[in-house]
C-alpha cells in the first residue's frame, strides 16, 4: 500500500519539473554525488571555478557515465561555460564537477582556459580586488 502511494506521489503533484538523475522531487537525493566521479575527489587536471570550459567536438573513445554526458552537453550548448556554472546546472558539488570535466579533458572532449583577472593575472586574484567583487555582485543583482 505504501509503495503504491509513494509511486502515485512521485507522478502526482509532489514531483517537480526540476527532477534530475540525482534529485527527485519526492525522494530527495537519489545518489551520492561522489558516485558520479567514481569516488574520486581530486581531478587529474587542475581547474579553477572560473575556468572557461568548451566542447571540442571530439567524441570520447571510451563510454562515459551519464554525468559526463550531461556535463559535455552543457559545454557544447554555449561558446564557453565556467566550472561553477556546470556545477550549478548539474546540481553537483564543484569538486565532483571538476573531476568530471577533468575526465572529459583527458579524452579531448572539452578544453579549459584559465580565468583572466584585472591586471593581466591568470589563475588567481587578490582577495581585496574590489573591482572584481563589485562586478560579480552587479552581475548577480542583474540576474535576480
Amino acid at each position: 500500500m505504501r509503495a503504491r502511494a509513494a509511486a502515485a506521489g512521485a507522478r502526482g503533484s509532489g514531483a517537480t519539473g526540476r527532477d534530475t538523475p540525482w534529485l527527485d522531487g519526492t525522494a530527495g537525493r537519489v545518489m551520492r554525488p561522489y558516485t558520479a566521479s567514481g569516488g574520486r575527489t581530486r581531478p587529474a587536471i587542475a581547474l579553477d571555478l572560473l575556468s572557461l570550459v568548451s566542447a571540442t567536438g571530439v567524441r570520447p573513445s571510451t563510454p562515459l557515465g551519464a554525468e559526463h554526458i550531461l556535463a559535455l552537453r552543457l559545454c557544447a550548448g554555449a561558446p564557453a561555460v565556467t566550472v561553477a556554472e556546470v556545477a550549478g546546472q548539474l546540481r553537483l558539488p564543484a569538486g565532483v564537477v571538476k573531476v568530471l570535466l577533468s575526465d572529459l579533458m583527458e579524452h579531448g572532449a572539452v578544453m579549459a582556459q584559465a580565468p583572466r583577472f584585472p591586471g593581466g593575472e591568470t589563475g588567481s586574484f587578490a582577495a581585496d580586488d574590489q573591482t572584481l567583487l563589485r562586478a560579480v555582485l552587479d552581475g548577480l543583482r542583474k540576474r535576480l
